[in-house]
């Protein structure tokens, strides 16, 4: 007996027609989540770059870089960031914070903020690198972590200060007023409120210091300049966006098949 044809008139049904809308629809999202995540990559790969040809340049005073000193705008550190400086001055121990929920290779800790007054009399906010959770009192002051009293010669690269996303989710709020111990991001603008020097807008992560500080803070590492997984979840969407447009026709095919069988079957009932 010849396999009976294929009956297609289930797909003209109202459901089934919001079936092949649903999967058309699908499939230009995959799709287009695929050129998203390549669009991604390419940003990545361009921030990427920029960061590698600023490092590339030798490490310069932050004077030259940014003349305006704390009156520098927000645009002109962009321009700068990622570059690496050098500074001397002395450590404002009385100052200094801790950023909260950093890590190091999976630990829960600290970043240590503490403000270099320079010479200028104005200070800027240096990253000395992480500390570990347990070891150390939120509250402060933290002996243990003090750089050394004499004047300091710090390399370190420029990054621009963090502050508070937008949005219906963007991260804990720190108080706006009064004396913080620490602070959930490197926001120098609220550290600013309690320091008495003038504050560059901007804060250095450290690389090296003489004299050096000691075990710890650890600096933190330079920045990430892998590529990422966008270019797999690119292929993983289009691979998504492929198998719908094979498999769906072929479940079509086989309902419609068995929808033939059926129509065969109450003919020779």
């Amino acid at each position: 007996m010849p396999e009976p044809r294929p009956d297609y008139r289930f797909a003209r049904r109202p459901w089934w027609i919001v079936s092949h809308l649903f999967a058309a629809g699908m499939v230009v999202l995959m799709v287009n989540l695929g050129f998203w995540q390549l669009r991604r990559l390419d940003e990545r790969r361009t921030h990427n770059a920029l960061i590698e040809s600023r490092q590339e340049l030798p490490p310069a005073p932050l004077g030259e870089l940014l003349p305006a000193g704390p009156a520098s705008q927000p645009e002109e550190v962009a321009e700068v960031a990622y570059r690496m400086v050098v500074l001397r001055g002395r450590y404002a121990l009385d100052e200094q914070v801790l950023v909260r929920n950093r890590t190091s290779e999976g630990l829960p800790g600290y970043w240590v903020v503490t403000p270099l007054v320079l010479d200028d009399g104005t200070a800027v906010a240096v990253n000395r690198g992480w500390v570990p959770f347990a070891s150390t009192d939120p509250e402060g002051p933290w002996p243990q972590y003090d750089p050394p009293a004499t004047s300091v010669t710090v390399t370190g690269m420029v990054q621009e200060p963090q502050v508070r996303a937008g949005g219906l989710v963007g991260g804990p709020v720190d108080a706006p007023e009064g004396r913080l111990w620490t602070l959930s991001r490197v926001d120098v603008g609220r550290l600013a409120q309690q320091v008495a020097q003038p504050m560059w807008p901007l804060y250095v992560n450290l690389a090296s210091q003489e004299p050096a500080q000691g075990e710890l803070p650890q600096p933190v590492p330079p920045p990430d300049l892998s590529e990422g997984p966008h270019l797999g979840y690119a292929g993983q969407w289009f691979v998504f966006a492929g198998l719908t447009v094979i498999v769906y026709p072929l479940l079509l095919r086989r309902v419609a098949r068995h929808r033939g069988r059926e129509a065969v079957e109450a003919m020779e009932a």
